[in-house]
């Protein structure tokens, strides 16, 4: 799974599971461009120690996607693209405010569909590349409290297949990964009696490791997964649909 010369994007890359591809990425030979919105001093410690480069961008606005894109362009190429950032805004679907919708679809759904579509312009000049989405169970599962959430990752998932079916013919593949729970910032905010239940119902009896997630998405974006796309891995320890 060697990705030496491969240029790379990896969005909401300053922490969490976006930090642990950048870090697997880069450790594979990868140029990395590290994605992050807030966090300048996490994102460029990342960076600093896979050689990679640490960029500004809130992806929810087209210009933001627009500057990230452009980075990647002045390194001449763009073989790989993750789209991983994402949000929740978490409450019951009766007191859901349209900001609280609007503001996941547009983080975790309109980000990937921009970056997706300028990154198949320079994909496929190149007849080669790959988009790797993150997903999750909950948007095949769905989540009480998550309505936003899962049905921007479902829809997210659905764009990756629709895509994939586009830019076969053109060497572009494009794959999604569902994590179930990961042990991540995300999941620590979480009511600790809900993680406990969910460990309870994961066969494995564990959260996943942000690096399990991290080796799945790099397997993707290599040549190694020549003949894998339009699929969506789920990485969920058994837990199931």
């Amino acid at each position: 799974m060697d990705l030496t010369s491969k240029v790379a994007i990896v969005t909401g890359a300053s922490r969490g599971i976006g930090k642990a591809i950048a870090l697997e990425l880069g450790e594979a030979g990868a140029k990395v461009i590290v994605n992050y919105n807030r966090n300048a001093e996490a994102a460029e410690a990342t960076a600093a120690s896979i050689g990679g480069i640490a960029v500004q961008a809130d992806i929810s606005t087209e210009e933001g996607c627009q500057n990230l894109i452009a980075a990647a362009v002045e390194h001449g190429r763009l073989d790989i693209l993750v789209n991983n950032a994402g949000i929740t805004r978490d409450g019951l679907m009766v007191r859901m405010s349209d900001a609280d919708w609007n503001d996941v679809l547009n983080t975790n759904l309109l980000s990937a569909f921009r970056l997706s579509r300028a990154a198949t312009e320079i994909m496929m000049r190149a007849r080669a590349g790959s988009i790797v989405n993150i997903t999750s169970v909950s948007g095949i599962r769905g989540n009480a409290g998550q309505a936003n959430y899962a049905a921007s990752k479902a829809a997210v998932a659905a764009m990756s297949t629709s895509l994939a079916k586009e830019m076969g013919r053109r060497g572009i593949r494009v794959n999604c990964v569902a994590p179930g729970f990961v042990a991540t910032d995300m999941v620590d905010a979480m009511n600790p009696k809900v993680v406990e239940g969910a460990k309870a119902m994961i066969p494995m009896r564990r959260l996943a490791e942000p690096s399990e997630i991290a080796k799945v998405v790099r397997f993707l974006a290599s040549d190694d997964a020549s003949y894998v796309t339009g699929q969506q891995w789920v990485v969920d320890g058994g837990l199931g649909g």
